[in-house]
Protein backbone atom coordinates (compact mmCIF):
# COMPACT_ATOMS: atom_id res chain seq x y z
CA UNK A 1 0.00 0.00 0.00
CA UNK A 2 1.07 3.57 -0.59
CA UNK A 3 0.84 6.24 2.10
CA UNK A 4 -2.25 7.61 0.36
CA UNK A 5 -3.91 4.19 0.44
CA UNK A 6 -3.03 3.80 4.11
CA UNK A 7 -4.63 7.14 4.93
CA UNK A 8 -7.82 6.64 2.95
CA UNK A 9 -8.92 3.09 3.69
CA UNK A 10 -11.73 4.08 6.07
CA UNK A 11 -14.57 6.53 6.26
CA UNK A 12 -13.48 9.81 7.89
CA UNK A 13 -16.78 9.83 9.81
CA UNK A 14 -15.91 6.60 11.62
CA UNK A 15 -15.21 7.09 15.33
CA UNK A 16 -11.62 6.02 15.71
CA UNK A 17 -10.04 4.22 18.63
CA UNK A 18 -6.75 5.42 20.12
CA UNK A 19 -3.77 3.35 21.27
CA UNK A 20 -2.18 4.06 24.68
CA UNK A 21 0.64 5.84 22.80
CA UNK A 22 -1.56 8.19 20.77
CA UNK A 23 -0.60 11.34 22.69
CA UNK A 24 3.10 10.50 22.31
CA UNK A 25 2.73 10.11 18.53
CA UNK A 26 1.07 13.53 18.31
CA UNK A 27 3.79 15.03 20.51
CA UNK A 28 6.42 13.56 18.17
CA UNK A 29 4.79 15.17 15.13
CA UNK A 30 3.38 12.02 13.54
CA UNK A 31 0.97 12.25 10.64
CA UNK A 32 -2.07 10.40 11.98
CA UNK A 33 -4.46 8.52 9.71
CA UNK A 34 -7.41 6.10 10.04
CA UNK A 35 -6.30 2.48 9.95
CA UNK A 36 -8.21 -0.65 11.03
CA UNK A 37 -10.55 1.40 13.19
CA UNK A 38 -7.76 3.30 14.95
CA UNK A 39 -6.02 6.63 14.47
CA UNK A 40 -2.47 5.52 13.72
CA UNK A 41 0.85 7.14 12.75
CA UNK A 42 1.62 6.70 9.07
CA UNK A 43 4.92 8.60 9.18
CA UNK A 44 7.04 10.98 11.27
CA UNK A 45 9.38 13.85 10.42
CA UNK A 46 11.94 11.56 8.79
CA UNK A 47 9.45 10.48 6.12
CA UNK A 48 8.65 6.99 4.91
CA UNK A 49 11.82 6.35 2.90
CA UNK A 50 14.24 7.45 5.62
CA UNK A 51 12.27 5.57 8.27
CA UNK A 52 12.50 2.44 6.12
CA UNK A 53 16.27 2.79 5.68
CA UNK A 54 16.79 3.60 9.36
CA UNK A 55 15.04 0.38 10.38
CA UNK A 56 17.23 -1.64 8.00
CA UNK A 57 20.40 0.01 9.35
CA UNK A 58 19.75 0.62 13.05
CA UNK A 59 16.54 0.17 15.07
CA UNK A 60 12.95 1.26 14.51
CA UNK A 61 10.16 1.42 17.07
CA UNK A 62 6.60 0.63 15.95
CA UNK A 63 3.33 1.04 17.83
CA UNK A 64 1.24 -2.01 16.93
CA UNK A 65 -1.15 -1.74 19.86
CA UNK A 66 -4.09 -1.85 17.46
CA UNK A 67 -3.49 -5.59 17.05
CA UNK A 68 -5.71 -7.95 19.02
CA UNK A 69 -4.09 -9.64 22.02
CA UNK A 70 -5.82 -12.76 23.39
CA UNK A 71 -5.15 -15.52 25.89
CA UNK A 72 -6.48 -19.07 25.84
CA UNK A 73 -6.55 -20.82 29.22
CA UNK A 74 -7.19 -24.47 29.98
CA UNK A 75 -5.61 -27.89 29.55
CA UNK A 76 -7.33 -28.32 26.17
CA UNK A 77 -6.55 -24.84 24.83
CA UNK A 78 -4.01 -26.10 22.29
CA UNK A 79 -6.37 -28.83 21.06
CA UNK A 80 -9.21 -26.32 20.67
CA UNK A 81 -7.10 -23.84 18.70
CA UNK A 82 -5.56 -26.57 16.56
CA UNK A 83 -9.07 -27.46 15.35
CA UNK A 84 -9.23 -24.02 13.68
CA UNK A 85 -5.80 -23.84 12.02
CA UNK A 86 -3.68 -26.15 9.78
CA UNK A 87 -0.80 -25.75 12.22
CA UNK A 88 0.70 -27.91 14.96
CA UNK A 89 -0.33 -26.17 18.19
CA UNK A 90 -0.46 -29.22 20.49
CA UNK A 91 3.29 -29.81 20.16
CA UNK A 92 4.29 -26.12 20.25
CA UNK A 93 7.05 -26.04 22.90
CA UNK A 94 6.78 -23.76 25.91
CA UNK A 95 8.57 -20.49 25.16
CA UNK A 96 8.07 -20.74 21.40
CA UNK A 97 5.93 -18.81 18.95
CA UNK A 98 4.42 -20.02 15.66
CA UNK A 99 2.76 -18.40 12.63
CA UNK A 100 -0.75 -19.68 11.87
CA UNK A 101 -3.90 -18.81 9.94
CA UNK A 102 -7.60 -19.43 10.40
CA UNK A 103 -9.25 -21.13 7.42
CA UNK A 104 -12.88 -21.37 6.32
CA UNK A 105 -14.76 -24.36 4.91
CA UNK A 106 -13.70 -23.41 1.38
CA UNK A 107 -10.02 -23.36 2.34
CA UNK A 108 -9.84 -19.56 2.28
CA UNK A 109 -7.89 -17.60 4.88
CA UNK A 110 -9.94 -15.77 7.52
CA UNK A 111 -6.91 -14.16 9.17
CA UNK A 112 -3.28 -14.86 9.97
CA UNK A 113 -1.98 -14.77 13.52
CA UNK A 114 0.87 -15.51 15.90
CA UNK A 115 0.51 -18.12 18.65
CA UNK A 116 2.85 -18.39 21.66
CA UNK A 117 2.94 -21.10 24.31
CA UNK A 118 3.68 -19.48 27.69
CA UNK A 119 3.13 -22.74 29.53
CA UNK A 120 0.09 -21.79 31.59
CA UNK A 121 -1.71 -20.24 28.60
CA UNK A 122 -1.55 -19.61 24.86
CA UNK A 123 -0.97 -15.99 23.83
CA UNK A 124 -2.49 -15.10 20.47
CA UNK A 125 -2.01 -11.92 18.42
CA UNK A 126 -4.47 -11.29 15.57
CA UNK A 127 -4.87 -8.52 13.00
CA UNK A 128 -6.62 -5.35 14.11
CA UNK A 129 -9.23 -5.31 11.35
CA UNK A 130 -10.15 -8.95 12.02
CA UNK A 131 -10.03 -9.18 15.81
CA UNK A 132 -13.79 -9.01 16.47
CA UNK A 133 -14.54 -11.73 13.93
CA UNK A 134 -11.56 -13.77 15.17
CA UNK A 135 -12.80 -13.62 18.74
CA UNK A 136 -16.26 -14.80 17.63
CA UNK A 137 -14.67 -17.52 15.47
CA UNK A 138 -12.61 -18.88 18.38
CA UNK A 139 -15.53 -18.74 20.79
CA UNK A 140 -17.83 -20.72 18.50
CA UNK A 141 -17.67 -24.29 19.71
CA UNK A 142 -15.03 -23.55 22.35
CA UNK A 143 -15.19 -26.34 24.97
CA UNK A 144 -16.35 -25.40 28.45
CA UNK A 145 -12.94 -26.10 29.96
CA UNK A 146 -11.19 -23.53 27.75
CA UNK A 147 -11.43 -19.81 28.53
CA UNK A 148 -10.81 -17.08 25.96
CA UNK A 149 -9.54 -13.85 27.54
CA UNK A 150 -9.53 -10.67 25.44
CA UNK A 151 -6.68 -8.46 26.65
CA UNK A 152 -7.73 -4.82 26.81
CA UNK A 153 -5.08 -3.34 29.12
CA UNK A 154 -1.83 -3.93 27.22
CA UNK A 155 -0.04 -2.09 24.44
CA UNK A 156 2.13 -3.79 21.82
CA UNK A 157 5.47 -2.39 20.66
CA UNK A 158 7.83 -3.74 18.00
CA UNK A 159 11.54 -2.91 18.11
CA UNK A 160 13.07 -3.93 14.80
CA UNK A 161 16.44 -3.72 13.09
CA UNK A 162 20.07 -4.90 13.38
CA UNK A 163 20.64 -2.78 16.52
CA UNK A 164 17.39 -3.91 18.24
CA UNK A 165 19.00 -6.61 20.38
CA UNK A 166 21.78 -4.30 21.53
CA UNK A 167 19.24 -1.63 22.50
CA UNK A 168 16.80 -3.91 24.35
CA UNK A 169 19.62 -5.74 26.15
CA UNK A 170 20.43 -2.48 27.94
CA UNK A 171 17.09 -2.87 29.72
CA UNK A 172 17.47 -6.60 30.34
CA UNK A 173 20.42 -8.68 29.06
CA UNK A 174 18.21 -11.80 29.00
CA UNK A 175 16.74 -10.76 25.65
CA UNK A 176 20.12 -11.36 24.04
CA UNK A 177 19.83 -15.09 24.77
CA UNK A 178 16.64 -15.40 22.75
CA UNK A 179 16.58 -16.61 19.14
CA UNK A 180 14.00 -16.14 16.40
CA UNK A 181 10.51 -17.18 17.57
CA UNK A 182 11.53 -17.49 21.22
CA UNK A 183 9.15 -15.87 23.72
CA UNK A 184 9.31 -15.21 27.45
CA UNK A 185 7.97 -13.07 30.27
CA UNK A 186 10.79 -10.56 30.79
CA UNK A 187 11.06 -7.60 33.14
CA UNK A 188 11.69 -4.27 31.43
CA UNK A 189 11.92 -1.10 33.56
CA UNK A 190 10.55 -3.08 36.50
CA UNK A 191 7.46 -4.25 34.61
CA UNK A 192 6.72 -7.78 33.40
CA UNK A 193 6.42 -7.77 29.62
CA UNK A 194 5.70 -10.58 27.18
CA UNK A 195 8.59 -10.48 24.73
CA UNK A 196 9.07 -12.48 21.53
CA UNK A 197 12.05 -12.30 19.19
CA UNK A 198 10.03 -11.79 16.03
CA UNK A 199 8.50 -9.08 13.87
CA UNK A 200 7.08 -7.96 10.56
CA UNK A 201 10.05 -6.30 8.85
CA UNK A 202 12.34 -9.19 7.97
CA UNK A 203 14.90 -7.78 10.40
CA UNK A 204 15.99 -9.08 13.76
CA UNK A 205 13.91 -7.63 16.55
CA UNK A 206 11.30 -8.04 19.25
CA UNK A 207 7.60 -7.62 19.85
CA UNK A 208 6.78 -6.45 23.37
CA UNK A 209 3.40 -6.70 25.07
CA UNK A 210 3.49 -4.16 27.90
CA UNK A 211 0.83 -2.98 30.37
CA UNK A 212 -0.86 0.06 28.84
CA UNK A 213 -0.06 2.19 31.87
CA UNK A 214 3.67 1.61 31.33
CA UNK A 215 3.75 1.78 27.53
CA UNK A 216 4.69 5.44 27.19
CA UNK A 217 7.50 5.15 29.74
CA UNK A 218 8.95 2.15 27.90
CA UNK A 219 8.58 3.84 24.51
CA UNK A 220 10.32 7.00 25.73
CA UNK A 221 13.16 4.97 27.21
CA UNK A 222 13.68 3.12 23.93
CA UNK A 223 13.47 6.34 21.91
CA UNK A 224 16.12 7.90 24.14
CA UNK A 225 18.64 5.45 22.68
CA UNK A 226 20.52 7.01 19.77
CA UNK A 227 19.89 4.01 17.50
CA UNK A 228 16.08 4.21 17.76
CA UNK A 229 13.54 6.19 15.71
CA UNK A 230 9.75 5.97 15.53
CA UNK A 231 8.59 4.17 12.38
CA UNK A 232 5.08 4.60 10.95
CA UNK A 233 2.70 2.43 8.97
CA UNK A 234 4.07 3.59 5.63
CA UNK A 235 7.56 2.21 6.22
CA UNK A 236 6.15 -0.82 8.01
CA UNK A 237 4.38 -1.67 4.77
CA UNK A 238 7.43 -1.24 2.51
CA UNK A 239 9.64 -3.15 4.96
CA UNK A 240 7.33 -6.17 5.11
CA UNK A 241 6.79 -6.14 1.34
CA UNK A 242 10.51 -6.19 0.57
CA UNK A 243 10.78 -9.24 2.82
CA UNK A 244 7.88 -11.10 1.19
CA UNK A 245 5.49 -10.95 4.15
CA UNK A 246 1.76 -10.98 3.41
CA UNK A 247 -0.69 -8.30 4.51
CA UNK A 248 -4.08 -9.71 5.40
CA UNK A 249 -6.94 -8.30 3.32
CA UNK A 250 -4.56 -7.61 0.45
CA UNK A 251 -2.20 -10.53 -0.28
CA UNK A 252 -4.34 -13.11 1.51
CA UNK A 253 -8.06 -13.21 2.27
CA UNK A 254 -11.09 -15.50 2.31
CA UNK A 255 -10.79 -16.11 -1.47
CA UNK A 256 -7.18 -17.36 -1.31
CA UNK A 257 -6.11 -20.74 0.03
CA UNK A 258 -2.72 -21.24 1.72
CA UNK A 259 -1.56 -23.23 -1.33
CA UNK A 260 -2.54 -20.48 -3.77
CA UNK A 261 -0.90 -17.97 -1.42
CA UNK A 262 2.41 -19.89 -1.48
CA UNK A 263 2.14 -20.45 2.28
CA UNK A 264 2.60 -24.22 2.22
CA UNK A 265 5.48 -23.76 4.68
CA UNK A 266 2.89 -22.49 7.17
CA UNK A 267 0.99 -25.80 7.19
CA UNK A 268 2.66 -28.07 9.74
CA UNK A 269 3.70 -31.49 8.45
CA UNK A 270 1.63 -33.42 11.04
CA UNK A 271 -1.49 -31.69 9.69
CA UNK A 272 -0.85 -32.62 6.05
CA UNK A 273 0.88 -35.98 6.26
CA UNK A 274 -0.90 -39.31 6.62
CA UNK A 275 -1.57 -39.80 10.30
CA UNK A 276 -4.04 -39.29 13.11
CA UNK A 277 -3.64 -35.47 13.17
CA UNK A 278 -3.79 -34.90 9.41
CA UNK A 279 -6.63 -32.56 8.42
CA UNK A 280 -9.15 -31.76 11.10
CA UNK A 281 -9.31 -28.04 10.33
CA UNK A 282 -11.87 -26.04 8.28
CA UNK A 283 -11.34 -26.48 4.55
CA UNK A 284 -8.93 -29.38 5.03
CA UNK A 285 -10.34 -31.39 2.11
CA UNK A 286 -9.81 -28.48 -0.31
CA UNK A 287 -6.35 -27.57 0.96
CA UNK A 288 -5.00 -31.12 1.23
CA UNK A 289 -6.28 -31.91 -2.27
CA UNK A 290 -4.46 -28.84 -3.63
CA UNK A 291 -1.27 -29.96 -1.90
CA UNK A 292 -1.61 -33.46 -3.35
CA UNK A 293 -2.53 -32.53 -6.91
CA UNK A 294 -0.67 -29.18 -7.11
CA UNK A 295 -3.68 -28.11 -9.14
CA UNK A 296 -4.43 -24.43 -8.47
CA UNK A 297 -5.56 -21.83 -10.96
CA UNK A 298 -3.42 -19.02 -9.58
CA UNK A 299 -0.41 -18.47 -7.34
CA UNK A 300 0.95 -15.61 -5.25
CA UNK A 301 4.28 -14.46 -6.68
CA UNK A 302 6.81 -11.71 -6.17
CA UNK A 303 7.39 -9.22 -8.97
CA UNK A 304 10.33 -6.90 -9.60
CA UNK A 305 9.73 -3.84 -11.76
CA UNK A 306 12.07 -3.33 -14.70
CA UNK A 307 11.25 0.39 -14.89
CA UNK A 308 11.39 3.11 -12.21
CA UNK A 309 7.65 3.52 -11.67
CA UNK A 310 6.11 1.71 -8.68
CA UNK A 311 3.20 -0.61 -9.46
CA UNK A 312 0.39 -0.30 -6.93
CA UNK A 313 -2.25 -2.64 -5.59
CA UNK A 314 -5.03 -3.30 -8.10
CA UNK A 315 -2.87 -2.96 -11.21
CA UNK A 316 -3.86 -5.57 -13.79
CA UNK A 317 -1.22 -7.89 -15.22
CA UNK A 318 -0.90 -9.08 -18.82
CA UNK A 319 1.25 -11.47 -20.83
CA UNK A 320 3.21 -10.51 -23.94
CA UNK A 321 0.10 -11.14 -26.08
CA UNK A 322 -1.97 -8.70 -24.03
CA UNK A 323 -4.01 -11.41 -22.29
CA UNK A 324 -4.96 -10.52 -18.72
CA UNK A 325 -3.30 -13.01 -16.36
CA UNK A 326 -3.48 -11.56 -12.86
CA UNK A 327 -3.56 -8.62 -10.47
CA UNK A 328 -1.15 -6.88 -8.09
CA UNK A 329 -2.13 -7.16 -4.41
CA UNK A 330 0.70 -5.06 -2.88
CA UNK A 331 3.21 -2.80 -4.55
CA UNK A 332 5.65 0.01 -3.84
CA UNK A 333 9.18 1.19 -4.59
CA UNK A 334 11.55 -0.80 -2.40
CA UNK A 335 14.05 1.63 -0.81
CA UNK A 336 16.47 -1.17 0.09
CA UNK A 337 16.05 -3.09 -3.17
CA UNK A 338 16.28 0.11 -5.21
CA UNK A 339 13.50 -0.84 -7.62
CA UNK A 340 9.74 -1.45 -7.65
CA UNK A 341 8.59 -4.54 -5.75
CA UNK A 342 5.16 -6.12 -5.71
CA UNK A 343 3.14 -9.19 -4.82
CA UNK A 344 0.51 -10.49 -7.18
CA UNK A 345 -1.70 -13.41 -8.05
CA UNK A 346 -1.08 -14.74 -11.55
CA UNK A 347 -2.35 -17.71 -13.48
CA UNK A 348 -0.22 -20.70 -12.49
CA UNK A 349 1.32 -20.97 -15.96
CA UNK A 350 2.97 -17.58 -15.38
CA UNK A 351 4.25 -18.21 -11.83
CA UNK A 352 7.72 -19.55 -12.67
CA UNK A 353 10.74 -17.50 -11.58
CA UNK A 354 12.00 -15.35 -14.47
CA UNK A 355 8.64 -15.07 -16.27
CA UNK A 356 8.07 -11.60 -17.72
CA UNK A 357 4.68 -9.98 -17.26
CA UNK A 358 3.34 -6.49 -17.88
CA UNK A 359 1.54 -4.25 -15.36
CA UNK A 360 -0.97 -1.70 -16.55
CA UNK A 361 -0.18 1.68 -14.97
CA UNK A 362 -1.95 4.81 -16.23
CA UNK A 363 -2.59 3.21 -19.59
CA UNK A 364 0.98 1.98 -20.07
CA UNK A 365 2.22 -1.61 -19.84
CA UNK A 366 5.30 -1.71 -17.60
CA UNK A 367 7.53 -4.81 -17.67
CA UNK A 368 8.00 -6.85 -14.50
CA UNK A 369 9.60 -10.20 -13.82
CA UNK A 370 8.57 -12.96 -11.42
CA UNK A 371 11.20 -13.06 -8.67
CA UNK A 372 11.80 -15.30 -5.69
CA UNK A 373 10.82 -13.73 -2.37
CA UNK A 374 12.05 -12.23 -0.12
CA UNK A 375 13.36 -9.44 -2.33
CA UNK A 376 15.95 -8.54 0.32
CA UNK A 377 17.46 -11.03 2.77
CA UNK A 378 15.62 -11.76 6.01
CA UNK A 379 17.93 -11.17 8.96
CA UNK A 380 16.22 -13.14 11.72
CA UNK A 381 18.56 -14.17 14.52
CA UNK A 382 18.68 -17.95 14.75
CA UNK A 383 21.76 -18.21 16.96
CA UNK A 384 25.48 -17.88 16.40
Amino acid sequence: MSVNELSSNESPSQELLLTPLHALHVEMGAKMVPFAGYEMPVQYALGVRKEHIHCRQAAGLFDVSHMGQLRLHGANAAKALEALVPVDIIDLPVGKQRYAFFTNDQGGILDDLMVTNFGDHLFVVVNAACKDQDIAHIQTGLPNDVLLEVIEDRALLALQGPKAAEVLARLNPAVGQMVFMDAAAIELLGVECLVSRSGYTGEDGYEISVPAADAERLARQLLSQEEVEWIGLGARDSLRLECGLCLYGHDIDTTTTPVEASLLWGISKPRRADGERAGGFPGADVILDQIKTKDVACKRVGLLGLSKAPVREGSRLFDADNNEIGVVTSGTFGPTKGQPVAMAYVQSDFSSIGTEVFAEVRGKKLPMVVEKMPFVPQNYFRGK
